[in-house]
């Protein structure tokens, strides 16, 4: 069992570069960096659980599953390639599918926990 709590600094998490071809990142703003840690899952597998943590900046992406998310610390704009977007702040939950291409402005350094299932399997550093 593992409690995920909002506003709480999670320790032991590993860097995870944007390098991932599959997802095509491009910074757009900033020198952002994230780290993570996987609970449940691999980097080969279908599904992975885990925490994720990211520095200001912005980039975009394409997301390589569908990722329910809930975000515990910070604040981030996520917005679609048609223009719509969403704020995030501590406790709001987003989904996001497979082959969505959004571009992640953190506003503030973000931590979320996830859950990714429908994986292409492209998540440098999740070994």
């Amino acid at each position: 069992m593992r409690k995920y709590k909002t506003g709480i600094e999670e320790s032991s998490l590993e860097p995870w570069p944007f390098q991932g071809q599959e997802s095509n990142y491009q910074i757009l703003r900033g020198n952002p960096r994230a780290s993570g840690r996987l609970d449940i899952g691999s980097n080969s597998g279908q599904h992975r659980m885990g925490i994720w943590r990211c520095t200001e900046g912005a980039f975009t992406c394409t997301e390589t599953g569908d990722e329910l998310q809930t975000i515990i610390r910070g604040h981030l704009i996520l917005t679609r390639n048609d223009g719509e977007s969403i704020s995030c702040n501590p406790g709001d939950s987003i989904f996001t599918r497979k082959g969505e291409r959004l571009t992640w402005d953190i506003q503030q350094e973000v931590t979320k926990v996830f859950f990714t299932y429908n994986c292409d399997g492209d998540a440098p550093g999740w070994d």
